[in-house]
């Protein structure tokens, strides 16, 4: 399917919005027009969606897309693409690229491409300090200013260690709503460090990662942030520890909110000990405590969003040894599955909490009012249809993306995304990624 077949009012029928009741969907001008029993169209495009349920098009607030500068991984085309397969129609890109997003030239670059690319809209974040080396501020209001209207800004890959900085980065972001993004991990504490600090560790031989180097840091952050009065944001949070001091710190008043990637709810340590660099991330996988925790944290409000951390690598930075393989994983193409498998199937979250989680909030903490938005009339027609009784294991024809560091590869995963809209146009059709080259956006 083309962009071009893909145009024009399409009509929904027998959707299940948020797994409840089946209806149709009447989605015209890129925006959902009708929503009832029996709705006519006659110039509509008609997509069956027996038996496949309605969420709000998911927003990932945690991708990292690689360009500029390390397109053999990814590129924003690719990226997109990815996210679509998913069921993403907007993604949040990090800043570590060559050159790092920190100014304002190279944020609205990335604005470009992912208008360019048509899949998704890729909203740019922008680094906190200038060359992500936590010297001195990033162009933080210049950046917030431009055209890609940045709110949110990340170090991400590294940590912001040095207190004072972190203290003028919330101050700054404060005059404009925008969010600090921390990537909680103290270089001190993990040089290193090969793997979650444990009997595992230990057993195998590696360097171990400990809990409270990430810890440390996010208490550290909720305190710098009260003090201030501004918006704190955690990134990838992955310990029974962390949720103790968000949930606390919630308590308090602290204005924080904190993410969870798919892995740090299903895979534990366990899995280092094939050697199989696929398991390799930064923070590392926890034991089976700790994804217990995140998933309570997360099924209780203490976590606010899931996040991918999609990580994209080529086949030579993950097949090699351990110690020399890099952090990351892909996830934009996995992520709604292992929701499902993890907090659906388990009980502990609803479809409207998997709504929440994969897309209201992220949108909401990004301050994006035009994404994340309910399946009602009026709204931008940007949506998924899932199936939720499809369950097949997850293969390299499922990565849309440039590269296969995927953890989930043989694994069963229960769902499938059949359609994805973006504004209104197809993006994924029947499973298929659509081909929106052959019309200029």
């Amino acid at each position: 399917m083309t962009r071009r077949d893909a145009e024009g009012t399409v009509l929904i029928r027998g959707a299940r919005i948020l797994g409840g009741a089946a209806t149709d969907i009447l989605i015209a001008d890129g925006r959902i027009t009708e929503i009832g029993d029996g709705l006519q169209r006659g110039d509509a495009t008609v997509v069956d969606a027996d038996g496949l349920i309605a969420l709000p098009g998911l927003v990932d607030l945690h991708t990292h897309l690689r360009e500029p500068g390390y397109e053999a991984s990814e590129t924003i085309l690719t990226g997109s693409r990815a996210a679509a397969a998913g069921g993403y129609t907007t993604v949040f890109a990090m800043p570590n690229t060559s050159p790092v997003a920190d100014t304002a030239g190279v944020v609205e670059q990335e604005l470009a491409l992912g208008e360019a690319a048509g899949y998704v809209h890729v909203q740019p974040i922008g680094a906190v300090t200038v060359g992500q080396k936590g010297e001195r501020l990033a162009e933080i209001g210049a950046m917030a200013s431009s055209r890609a209207a940045v709110r949110v800004f990340s170090d991400d890959g590294f940590c912001v260690f040095d207190p004072l900085i972190m203290r003028r980065a919330l101050e700054y972001v404060k005059a404009f709503d925008g969010v600090v993004a921390q990537h909680a991990q103290d270089p001190r504490l993990t040089e290193g460090a090969q793997m979650n600090e444990g009997t595992v560790s230990a057993e195998l031989g590696l360097a171990g990662w400990p809990a409270v180097a990430e810890e440390s840091i996010i208490a550290r952050d909720v305190l710098l942030a009260e003090h201030v009065g501004s918006r704190l944001h955690v990134c990838h949070l992955s310990t029974a520890g962390s949720v103790d001091i968000i949930r606390w710190a919630k308590k308090r008043g602290v204005n924080v909110t904190a993410e969870v990637t798919p892995h740090h709810l299903l895979l534990t340590e366990e899995l280092v000990r094939g050697y199989d660099a696929r398991f390799k991330v930064n923070p590392p996988l926890r034991r089976d405590e700790d994804v217990q925790a995140v998933r309570e944290g997360l099924a209780d409000g203490t976590i606010d969003i899931v996040a991918t951390d999609h990580a994209p690598h080529p086949a030579e930075s993950k097949s090699c040894e351990w110690q020399a393989a890099a952090n990351g994983m892909v996830g934009l193409e996995s992520a709604l599955r292992v929701v499902h498998l993890a907090m659906v199937e388990t009980g502990l979250l609803t479809w409207d909490d998997v709504a929440r989680v994969m897309s209201a909030a992220p949108a909401r903490i990004g301050r994006l009012d035009h994404a994340g938005t309910d399946i009602a009339v009026g709204a931008p027609a940007s949506l998924v249809l899932y199936d939720p009784a499809a369950r097949q294991p997850f293969g390299r024809d499922d990565l849309r993306g440039r590269s296969a560091n995927s953890p989930y590869l043989g694994r069963e995963l229960p769902g499938s995304v059949r359609w994805t809209f973006f504004r209104g146009t197809p993006t994924v059709a029947d499973g298929a990624v659509v081909d929106l080259a052959e019309v200029p956006a």
